[in-house]
């Protein structure tokens, strides 16, 4: 563990690596570094550890704490883009086990000023890669009420989208929206029945990151390029942290360990209709000492596959 942060599901994600000393592998979201330092621990000094994150602040860690670490590699870029890659040092070759771990991290949540938490006040930012934009103000001032109620609705499945929608335009027309607080009074004063236990605008704010990171888009863009970067044997592990991205892993691995089809009549090889991968194992979940411990890792799912046959 690193910055006080503690990875979710990680003796479960080391047995479904089944992390090799000699071997390589790619933690394509270091985030703070928990699961990357253990991969590191049981690698040898010819083991290959790849790192990489969009956050820079994730990547200050990863270079103050394992920079001088010969076995591992630092890499700033969004996890989409790892197939980009490929012909370079060290990532020719493959690797033997690729992780992802979904979403937000803790530390970003709890840093006001990165604008993640309806709990605290800070600018409306919410990007994972600071460079990028726009922001969530931004957005949130500029898109069109029908655009932000189809956000609302099909990333945080909330039932007042168009209420909360109408009520952005409308606020926004007086004063741009700036601070969380700001935005989560205006979706709590939307929404008239709240569910027990659970902040209004917690359905409002997921919504608007997934939106502002495209994160079920570089999610279904990064599957099929870590698919293609694993060797044979090797495993892919994906955590996710709420149903949106779990279905995206689910269907993909379902699809990929059936192997494509095609009209019957069409003289297609044998090679392209072989599956890719191999589901091991049903979907994991924290046991109850972690989630008593981890009140993140509640909703923590991990799918682990297998690839099969020769790299594409």
């Amino acid at each position: 563990m690193t910055g006080g942060h503690a990875p979710v599901l990680l003796a479960e994600t080391l047995e479904a690596l089944a992390v090799q000393p000699e071997g390589r592998y790619l933690d394509a979201t270091f985030g703070r570094g928990g699961h990357s330092a253990e991969i590191l621990a049981r690698l040898a000094p010819n083991g290959r550890l790849v790192a990489m994150d969009c956050d820079d602040q994730a990547i200050e860690v990863a270079t103050r704490c394992f920079g001088e670490d010969p076995r591992m590699t630092i890499v700033k870029g969004r996890f989409s883009v790892i197939e980009r890659y490929r012909e370079e040092a060290p990532w020719q070759g493959g690797f033997d086990g690729i992780l992802f771990d979904l979403g937000v991290s803790s530390p970003q949540l709890d840093d006001a000023a990165r604008g993640f938490s309806f709990r605290r006040e800070g600018p409306l930012d919410m990007r994972m890669d600071r460079h990028a934009h726009p922001s969530a103000a931004e957005w949130l001032n500029a898109a069109p009420e029908a655009e932000i109620a189809e956000v609302l609705r099909d990333f945080g499945e909330e039932r007042y989208a168009r209420r909360i929608a109408r009520a952005v335009v409308a606020a926004r027309a007086i004063a741009p929206l700036a601070t969380t607080t700001q935005f989560a009074a205006l979706v709590a004063r939307e929404i008239p029945r709240r569910e027990p236990g659970q902040d209004p605008a917690t359905r409002a704010f997921q919504a608007v990151r997934i939106r502002i990171n495209d994160e079920l888009g570089e999610l279904t863009r990064a599957l099929p390029a870590a698919c293609a970067l694993l060797r044979p044997g090797g495993r892919l592990a994906v955590i996710s942290f709420h149903s949106l991205e779990d279905r995206i892993v689910k269907q993909f691995f379902v699809r990929e360990s059936r192997g494509d089809t095609y009209p019957s009549r069409l003289p297609i090889p044998q090679a392209w209709l072989a599956p890719r991968l191999r589901v091991l194992g049903r979907a994991l979940r924290a046991g109850a000492a972690e989630r008593a411990a981890n009140p993140r890792s509640r909703s923590a799912v991990l799918r682990v596959a297998q690839r099969l046959g020769d790299p594409s």
